[in-house]
């Protein structure tokens, strides 16, 4: 019973168990930019395949409650070079690590290295080429990459992109770029998705980039145990006393509380390690059975949660002060949205990030609100949030509806929370009637629909707007065809009513146009005259994506496009967006490049 429980609690993985059981620099100048998508009266809308916002099947989505009401969980959805390997031959040719561990496994069962991830292209991932021949280049760009992306959509991209199953570049060990991969995944918040790209190398083939990175990877995910099988190689490489803590978990384990209880010694008198993360760790040999003394959490002089107080956390359902949880980066918060074992409030105070961010789909989101709403004592704010969006799912009316999606929408406290509910209210607003009232400029509407994906269901609205609108600008950039009368002189009248700060929107509204090639060249050199704007503007990293487009590499464009918009739109240049749509484009993501594009349009 005590064991069955303790797998509960840890999550522990069948590969975890078994396993307890027995750069170069970049060149001097930067690469990276300056400054671093169920009424009955109403038939079911109809996604476009292109767009992909959850291409990843468990990418941001949430465990979600099986009783979640029809009406509020939608259920349609668019939506140093030439390293060598770790393994040398033991006898026989069976392939031992360095440590002397042998990996138990017949040699049919190995994966290779030449080809990592989890995603085909007839699962929703690139092509294996998508990254091209230059992997050492790929890694450093990684490496450089933050992961805080204005985009969801340029988010959503990236994170299928770093998912697919490519082939290794002769100029890096897979394992290397497997864990430059893993490593901005979990920048990213896609605590899942780097499980996904860790697990994809046998763990005796994996190098020391690889073995921190999996360290990262599940804490991330709360499952201590999943570090087990890196101990060895994490001792002789890595973070030796961060290392020494895990070998003290993976003992207890197994049942060895001697070995668990000298190794927590050693790190102890080391002065190394914060007495509050061995105090954790010891809270995890606690629930194992090996720990010799109950231990008491006490948060009162911890100022910051870091990975290890995250994972050994969280894996121990050891309640988290809400200011840290506050406090914490953007993607340990998404880890905590994607973690099932957080305590529901916990999650839901840290979804509408993680669904503005990409981390979550428009459906996981719902049907997380869902879920939150039918605990025995929902908060009060989940709850009237799930009853307006029962309304603007199931209300008899249109108009109806639509008032309960813009009183949504209007029940942000800032513009992140605000997006957050348009990406929720995405399938109702594909599914309102096209002659409902909707006033003027339903540019919320229509943003919220793109959100999802609905780019087909947004297209209908065109009769519905006024040339020059909000809502015509997202249109133009964002529907799957052209409209027609397009010139300088609509992009001219866009600006007229252009509210943002310098012109930003309309700014945006032209580079979308001029990479997409809705606008001739002539009429975009005027409007851009007119706006003052230099989309043609060459730097290193403008040179950097075209050649990647020119070359026909659609997972490096995805790459530099993210790294193109890193931190808000307000801070994006717009000849940046000009870039990344005409390089998506180009490298047949068009969808892609339409929603960033119309996106951007949403939220500046």
């Amino acid at each position: 019973m005590k064991m069955k429980t303790l797998s509960l609690t840890l999550g522990l993985s069948g590969t975890a168990l078994a396993a307890v059981l027995v750069l170069p620099a970049l060149a001097q100048e930067s690469l990276l930019p300056e400054g671093f998508g169920n009424p009955a009266e109403t038939p079911a809308p109809r996604p476009t395949p292109t767009p992909s916002p959850t291409a990843p099947p468990a990418s941001g989505s949430a465990p979600v409650n099986g009783n979640v009401p029809p009406a509020v969980a939608p259920t349609v959805g668019t939506t140093s070079a030439n390293a060598p390997a770790e393994a040398e031959e033991g006898e026989e040719g069976e392939e031992v690590e360095s440590g002397g561990l042998k990996y138990d496994l017949p040699p049919g069962a190995r994966r290779l290295l030449t080809r990592i991830g989890p995603l085909t292209p007839e699962t929703g991932g690139l092509a294996p080429d998508a990254f091209g021949v230059r992997g050492q280049y790929a890694a450093a760009i990684m490496g450089k990459t933050n992961g805080q992306f204005a985009s969801r959509w340029g988010q959503i991209l990236l994170r299928r992109s770093l998912a697919s199953a490519i082939d290794t570049p002769d100029t890096i060990n897979g394992a290397d770029l497997a864990a430059a991969r893993a490593s901005l995944l979990l920048r990213m918040g896609e605590s899942i998705a780097a499980r996904w790209i860790v697990q994809s190398v046998d763990y005796d083939r994996a190098s020391p980039r690889l073995v921190a990175a999996a360290q990262q990877t599940y804490l991330a995910n709360a499952d201590p145990a999943g570090m087990c099988p890196y101990v060895p190689a994490g001792l002789a490489h890595g973070d030796e006393q961060s290392w020494r803590l895990a070998s003290a978990i993976c003992s207890g384990l197994s049942g060895e509380a001697g070995p668990a209880g000298w190794a927590i010694g050693r790190v102890r008198s080391s002065g190394k390690i914060s007495n509050f993360d061995i105090l954790l760790t010891e809270r995890v040999l606690g629930a194992t059975g090996a720990g010799r003394r109950s231990t008491t959490i006490e948060w009162d002089n911890i100022d910051r949660l870091t990975s290890w107080r995250f994972g050994m956390a969280t894996a121990t359902a050891i309640p988290v002060p809400e200011a840290l949880r506050t406090s914490a980066p953007s993607n340990i918060k998404s880890w905590t949205v994607l973690a099932p074992m957080t305590d529901m409030a916990s999650r839901i105070a840290a979804a509408p990030e993680a669904a503005t961010r990409g981390v979550l789909s428009s459906e996981a989101y719902v049907s997380l609100l869902s879920a939150a709403a039918s605990e025995e004592e929902p908060a009060e704010a989940v709850t009237a949030q799930t009853e307006q969006l029962r309304a603007a799912f199931r209300l008899a009316t249109g108009a109806d509806r639509y008032a309960a999606m813009e009183r949504l929408w209007g029940a942000g406290a800032n513009p992140a929370g605000r997006y957050a509910a348009m990406v929720a209210t995405a399938r109702a607003a594909a599914a309102l009637p096209v002659n409902t009232e909707v006033g003027g400029d339903p540019w919320q509407l229509l943003g919220s629909m793109l959100a999802g994906g609905y780019d087909e269901n947004a297209i209908a609205w065109v009769p519905a707007v006024s040339v020059g609108s909000r809502a015509w600008g997202v249109l133009a950039v964002g529907s799957p065809r052209p409209l027609s009368g397009m010139s300088a002189g609509a992009v001219g009248q866009f600006a007229g009513d252009d509210d943002s700060a310098d012109a930003l929107r309309s700014k945006f509204l032209l580079a979308g146009l001029a990479g997409l090639g809705r606008l001739d060249a002539s009429a975009a050199a005027s409007a851009a005259s007119d706006l003052e704007v230099d989309l043609g503007k060459q730097t290193r990293w403008s040179r950097a994506i075209m050649a990647a487009a020119e070359r026909r590499e659609p997972g490096m464009v995805a790459l530099l496009a993210a790294a193109g918009m890193q931190g808000e739109w307000s801070k994006v240049p717009p000849y940046h967006l000009y870039y990344i749509v005409r390089a998506l484009r180009d490298v047949g993501l068009a969808s892609e490049a339409r929603m960033i594009a119309a996106e951007a349009l949403v939220r500046v």
